[in-house]
């Protein structure tokens, strides 16, 4: 996936991006593509408000899931990220939600996919 593929929105305060794994793949994209044009401009309208304000007031939509990881809140979908150094925001995978409570399996992708990021980045392999 080129660069600017990668890259979801660039604001004033922050870039989020998705999550490519090594065969640089995305998952959270791939999902996005699927979904249907509502649903899409629900996930941009809180992607592009991040972005340029630097914060979501409205917990129902944006919100702290522990470890370090965030969740999109656009119903019923979720797209959990995390931010990582140079005012990037990291979309990790996403999913429709089922159930009340976040999945654990889900924040464990999560979480995996955020140290793959890092550990590439330290690499200098992630964006090449």
């Amino acid at each position: 996936m080129k660069k600017k593929s990668r890259i979801v929105y660039e604001g004033e305060v922050y870039t989020i991006e998705w999550y490519l794994d090594d065969m640089g793949k995305s998952q959270p994209k791939e999902y996005y593509d699927e979904l249907t044009e509502d649903r899409k401009d629900k996930l941009f309208h809180l992607v592009k408000m991040l972005a340029d304000i630097g914060k979501i007031f409205n917990i129902q939509k944006f919100r702290h899931e522990d470890d370090k990881i965030y969740a999109f809140k656009p119903k019923p979908d979720r797209f959990l990220c995390f931010f990582f150094e140079g005012s990037k925001i990291i979309i990790t995978n996403a999913f429709e939600k089922k159930t009340d409570k976040l999945s654990p399996r889900e924040k464990e992708r999560a979480l995996k996919a955020k140290a793959d990021y890092i550990t590439r980045c330290k690499k200098g392999t992630y964006y090449d």
